[in-house]
């Protein structure tokens, strides 16, 4: 089904590098640390750099995951597209519909501490004045919407710059921590292994928390319409992204260790620590530094968020899955405008009613866990897709076995695992918002399906018929899968272009 204006998304837009800097940002290096250390060192103590390192296996067979499935249908709905055609239409939707709530969810999540962070940095008395936050984050919110809404060009363009600051002052703090050695304890390699987990119960603990210190890098699938070569850049960008965000996650843990004691990590919690390592590393301005850091990673985080949550309600909105008008594009900037317009103004409505919950802490503690819910989700059904799509071909080389069929199967079972675990461990009121959410979206799935949206009726994703079609359109013959030619009722913008081809050994 095309877009309602008959224009899409701006193709080639995109590089690889400009892809990479998309991941990072999207996995929000120092936004993560200053929100998650403090709860994970809790939970797990002197083992925190384990649990990023065990988390970080399971986590590259979801991204494996995607970029497989990728080669296959680049599109700008991901997860939504590829469980669709491959699993069922039902839990596509979900998919797509889980990252369209998480990520409005953390449009306030984020918001609001962006809020705080900007005001700690006049007068730390101010930043936890929760209206005041609410109404700072509202602005950086509002500017990041329109930077979106200006084209991928200047989203990408404003991206280089705040990220790129964000990581130069990280990698100073590194090099800082490296230099000025331990104050607590001796950088030890056990902190790598298993002996300081409390048994399956701390690891899984662990385990649970460091997941979702990776979110965010599947933004380049999001975006493989507009990237050259999206059907291979779109992986090989998400593998880069994670792999440089897992460094600086486990520098920044490992430093937070050898430098600070875990009653000063728990006792000052969230921002606070990275202040504190900053002042510990370079006394005078390093808090500061540290915090317009956390500050800046909030707001980059915060732009390919909104990416994610337009270009999936665009997708859906082309499928019409969702009302039709989700799926126009604007004629001189190539952004999806009524999704960037109706998010825009739901994310600001939710901001005013997050100010029930209280304090940024409490805004930021109840939506962490609704979003682990809906992460949990769509990765593992996405995991599980790569398997069924390329299942004929698993067995013709140990690296499609691999790559296609083990790892991302058991990145599968560790995202399935950890939302039912998330079940019996989250408070009633992140359960009642994250499975409340998803609840939501059977509305408009039902309504839509009975409507006889050509969604539900997918031409399925299987590697084996799709590089059958690809040889056939090559060589001017019949796809032997498809009597009426090469990916003949496959929908226009499912199918590679003529100057592509497929690739199954990512």
């Amino acid at each position: 089904m095309r877009n309602t204006s008959g224009r899409g998304l701006r193709p080639n837009a995109l590089g690889t590098f400009d892809t990479v800097v998309m991941a990072v940002a999207g996995s929000a290096p120092a936004y993560t640390l200053a929100a998650t250390t403090a709860v994970l060192v809790g939970a797990v103590g002197l083992a925190a750099p384990a649990a990023l390192l065990y988390c970080a296996l399971p986590v590259l067979g979801i991204v494996l995951a995607y970029g497989r499935l990728g080669r296959l249908d680049a599109n700008a709905g991901a997860a939504y597209s590829w469980v669709g055609r491959t699993l069922h239409p039902f839990l596509g939707f979900l998919c797509g519909w889980a990252l369209v709530v998480s990520t409005t969810l953390f449009m306030v999540a984020g918001s609001v501490p962006a809020g705080a962070l900007t005001l700690s940095l006049f007068d730390p008395a101010l930043a936890e004045d929760t209206w005041a936050a609410t109404a700072v984050g509202a602005c950086w919110f509002t500017a990041m919407l329109l930077v979106v809404l200006g084209g991928v060009r200047l989203t990408v363009r404003a991206q280089l710059v705040v990220s790129g600051v964000e990581l130069v002052l990280l990698l100073l703090f590194v090099l800082g921590a490296v230099v000025r050695g331990g104050a607590a304890a001796a950088f030890d390699w056990s902190w790598l292994g298993f002996g300081h987990f409390d048994g399956v119960s701390g690891f899984a603990s662990g385990a649970l928390i460091a997941a979702f210190y990776y979110w965010g890098w599947d933004v380049t699938s999001n975006l493989s319409e507009e990237t050259r070569d999206g059907r291979r850049t779109a992986g090989l960008s998400a593998l880069i992204g994670v792999g440089v965000v897992f460094l600086l996650f486990e520098a920044f843990t490992i430093a937070v260790n050898v430098i600070l004691t875990a009653e000063e990590i728990t006792t000052h919690g969230g921002a606070g620590t990275l202040a504190l390592l900053g002042e510990a590393i370079w006394p005078g301005a390093g808090g500061k530094l540290l915090v317009l850091a956390v500050m800046l990673s909030t707001v980059a985080t915060l732009e390919t968020t909104l990416i994610q949550v337009t270009r999936t309600l665009f997708a859906m909105g082309r499928d019409r899955t969702v009302p039709a008008p989700f799926g126009r594009v604007h004629r001189r900037w190539n952004t999806p405008w009524v999704a960037v317009a109706v998010v825009g103004a739901v994310a600001l409505a939710l901001f005013v009613a997050s100010n029930a919950f209280g304090s940024v802490g409490a805004i930021l503690a109840g939506a962490v866990g609704a979003m682990g819910l809906q992460i949990a989700f769509y990765y593992g059904l996405a995991g599980l897709a790569a398997v069924v799509a390329y299942r004929r071909l698993l067995l013709t080389s140990v690296r499609d076995f691999v790559l296609g069929g083990v790892w991302p199967l058991a990145g599968a079972v560790f995202m399935l695992w950890i939302f039912c675990e998330s079940l019996t461990a989250l408070p009633a009121a992140s359960l009642c918002v994250g499975l409340g959410g998803l609840a939501a979206g059977l509305i408009p799935m039902i309504w839509y399906w009975r409507r006889g949206s050509s969604y539900y009726r997918p031409a399925k994703l299987d590697a084996v018929r799709a590089l059958a079609a690809e040889t056939g359109r090559t060589h001017g013959s019949h796809d032997p899968y498809d009597p009426a030619g090469p990916y003949g009722d496959v929908p226009r913008q499912h199918r590679p272009a003529a100057d592509e081809t497929l690739a199954t050994d990512f």
